[in-house]
């Protein structure tokens, strides 16, 4: 439900300033991908880590084919056409290995064809000799079985080091990225898809991918927003164990307890103060209605009205009448509320305190 209130805000707020479109299809798609995500990479008794999610785009016809892989998507496939482009019960070799000729500043002197044929020879049995290496463990590990054997390497894989493991029935891929050669040691088996590598359907995965699709960079780029502020809302959540109601009802609540319950217990000023930061809460439920295209007055004065009768209610930005976000679904983390009000009044202090210096300094400068 946090996910969802997250991600669908996230909607609001694009289509009412005209920046573009996140349906709500789209919206309730994402929630159940950002949740998913999160308890994915969960463990028990460790904090949250959401760099274990990776979040990767690619440019698709629709932005509805966004989807979770709880593994890890590389964004380079097979290096040769004889390789498969689909394999399934896999053993994969990760390394860090040069499977290529490497040029040096080494000068070479021949004298006959021969000589200068021997050389080449001699510069290619290194590196044959670990491309055969890893077809022995192959034969060995997939003997007696349909298993495949891929090899993803961080260095390069030379043409003819690739036709030897297409030979042997190998799937390679090369120069993958250090992060995800990490991240693959919590993973198991691959699928190669056009030019992405899946590698999905592990048994305790504790990483994922977030593969966004979408027409337009700029499609893709409001997704991802929504996506990482998902992760962080359910993040929260699962950290703090408590919501907060959402829709403006938190708001309206702590207003009315600060008039009728706060501002008794102070005496002169103070009450004054209590009863700014009072309204000043207002502004949330305010600006939701102004967003909505409501009357602000007509629903501030609605939504207290219920509270007073004792009902705990927020905004339905698309009727302007009272709902009950509990009943709807509508939360909000609670550790961002707690942040939000602790901070409110430290930058209020600090900006009085400048003008305070500023003014201090216009006395300065006056002649005496």
């Amino acid at each position: 439900m946090v996910a969802r209130t997250t991600v669908r805000t996230r909607y609001l707020e694009l289509c009412l300033f005209l920046i573009l479109m996140l349906h709500e299809a789209l919206a309730d798609q994402l929630t159940d991908i950002v949740v998913n995500a999160v308890l994915c990479i969960r463990k028990p008794e460790e904090p949250i880590d959401l760099f274990m999610v990776e979040i990767m785009h690619m440019r698709h016809k629709f932005d509805a084919d966004t989807r979770l892989v709880e593994g890890l998507v590389l964004d380079h496939g097979s290096r040769h056409p004889d390789m498969k482009r689909r394999a399934e019960n896999c053993y994969i070799l990760t390394s860090n290995v040069s499977l290529e000729y490497e040029k040096s500043n080494s000068g070479f002197f021949y004298s006959n064809a021969e000589q200068r044929e021997a050389m080449v020879l001699a510069e290619r049995r290194q590196v044959d000799e670990r491309v055969r290496k890893i077809i022995e463990l192959k034969n060995k590990v997939c003997s007696g079985n349909d298993n495949n054997f891929v090899v993803i390497n961080q260095k390069g894989i030379d043409p003819p080091s690739l036709d030897l493991l297409a030979r042997a029935g190998i799937i390679a891929l090369r120069r993958a990225k250090r992060r995800n050669m990490e991240r693959l040691v919590l993973a198991c088996g691959g699928e190669a898809v056009n030019s992405y590598t899946f590698v999905e359907e592990v048994k305790n995965p504790h990483s994922c991918t977030i593969l966004i699709k979408g027409p337009n960079d700029h499609t893709i780029a409001q997704i991802k927003d929504a996506v990482r502020d998902g992760l962080r809302a359910v993040k929260n959540t699962i950290e703090d164990e408590a919501v907060i109601l959402g829709a403006g009802a938190f708001e309206v609540a702590a207003r009315q307890y600060l008039v009728n319950e706060v501002k008794k217990t102070v005496q002169g000023r103070a009450q004054l103060g209590v009863e700014a930061f009072a309204d000043a809460l207002l502004v949330v439920p305010k600006t939701l209605a102004e967003n909505a295209g409501l009357d602000t007055q007509d629903v501030i004065i609605s939504l207290k009205g219920e509270h007073e009768r004792g009902n705990v209610v927020g905004l339905n930005h698309n009727t302007g009448e009272p709902i009950d976000p509990q009943m709807e679904g509508i939360f909000d983390n609670y550790s961002v509320k707690r942040q939000i009000i602790n901070s409110g009044p430290v930058i209020t202090s600090q900006l009085l305190l400048v003008d305070e210096v500023i003014r201090a300094g216009r006395n300065m400068r006056k002649p005496t």
